[in-house]
């Protein structure tokens, strides 16, 4: 009596190769991608750019970009102390009293007008913000959204704040800021909302061991206000963007 024979080296071989290619094709399609340690590594212009749920665009052919953080100027003022955009504060967290809520990757953000009251039109940067975070130690872009619009907080515990005559006013007073949302999907592969605000180590005194995050906000607003702290009639100018970079390692020189 003769047993049944399994399928031969080269049958296993003809096999296996179009499972692993499964494996893999399912690997790269799964969203999002969970084994942040492995530090998945994209080539710049390896992915494409996707609509997000809520409007805006993740950005991902941008994964991997070495930079700058700071984007090339548009017109004169970016840099200038007045007006300007500030980061606060990243990070991902869970809302709720219990921490029990959604959880969130958000920045938050200030903003100085100088001298004189700047007033945006609600909602604050309509489609017009754009969220970039940059691995530390050469790794690159890690998370990248177009199109988003911030929430304006107020107060410690930060609370929404609804808008006046449908605008707000910031003063140097400093008691408004922005919070902006980044999306999961803007989030680069390899990387997850929890890890992308992490330092490496974790447990560092260094900033140059931490991401490094990058905000711009645009308003039609802001180059008639920088030519106001001018003392320049001419506003055309001036940048009608509002730039922040949580660190840079040459700012001085910038």
């Amino acid at each position: 009596m003769h047993g049944i024979s399994g399928p031969s080296p080269r049958a296993w071989a003809a096999i296996a190769l179009p499972v692993a290619v499964a494996l893999v094709a399912l690997a790269v399609h799964q969203r999002p991608f969970q084994d942040p340690t492995a530090r998945f590594r994209v080539v710049p212009g390896m992915l494409k750019d996707a609509g997000l749920p809520g409007g805006g665009t993740a950005a991902l052919s941008g994964c991997g970009a070495p930079g700058p953080a700071r984007p090339a100027p548009r017109g004169e003022g970016e840099q200038s102390k007045a007006p300007a955009l500030v980061i606060s504060s990243y990070g991902y967290s869970s809302s709720g009293p219990g921490f029990d809520g959604p959880p969130a990757f958000t920045v938050h953000t200030a903003i100085d007008p100088g001298p004189q009251p700047l007033t945006l039109t609600a909602p604050v940067g309509e489609r017009r913000i754009t969220v970039d975070v940059y691995g530390p130690h050469g790794e690159g872009r890690i998370a990248s959204a177009r199109g988003l619009t911030a929430k304006v907080m107020k107060g410690v515990k930060r609370r929404p704040v609804p808008p006046t005559s449908g605008a707000y006013r910031f003063t140097d007073a400093g008691n408004l800021d922005l919070e902006i949302e980044l999306p999961e999907r803007a989030v680069c592969p390899g990387h997850t909302r929890a890890d992308i605000g992490q330092c490496t180590p974790t447990y560092t005194n260094q900033i140059e061991d931490c991401p490094v995050v990058a905000v711009t906000l645009t308003d039609k607003a802001v180059p008639a206000q920088r030519a106001l702290v001018a003392g320049i009639k001419n506003p055309e100018r001036f940048s009608d963007r509002l730039v922040a970079v949580s660190f840079e390692e040459n700012a001085a020189g910038v």
